[in-house]
């Protein structure tokens, strides 16, 4: 997941990974040139954070959406109930 440290939605995408239990490597693009490059051509060189990778595919995230995050990663829209 590319991602800024101040952007409120990527902090909304990365609760709603860590309570479906779902695993990420987060890359901040202001911190990795190349990811502000990849983050760029991806989004038609728009700086959309978050952008997910998910097997070499792209997609933002941003505004945050669960219906589009939980639909593009095939998880439940609900958290688990423990």
């Amino acid at each position: 997941m590319y991602t800024t440290t101040w952007c409120s939605d990527c902090h909304r995408a990365k609760q709603f990974l860590r309570e479906r239990g779902v695993a990420y490597r987060e890359i901040d693009v202001d911190e990795d040139p190349d990811a502000e490059d990849l983050v760029l051509r991806v989004n038609a060189g728009r700086r959309k954070v978050p952008t997910i990778e998910v097997a070499g595919r792209y997609f933002a995230c941003s505004p945050f959406d669960p219906y589009l995050l939980s639909a593009e990663l095939h998880i439940s829209l609900n958290p688990s109930k423990k």
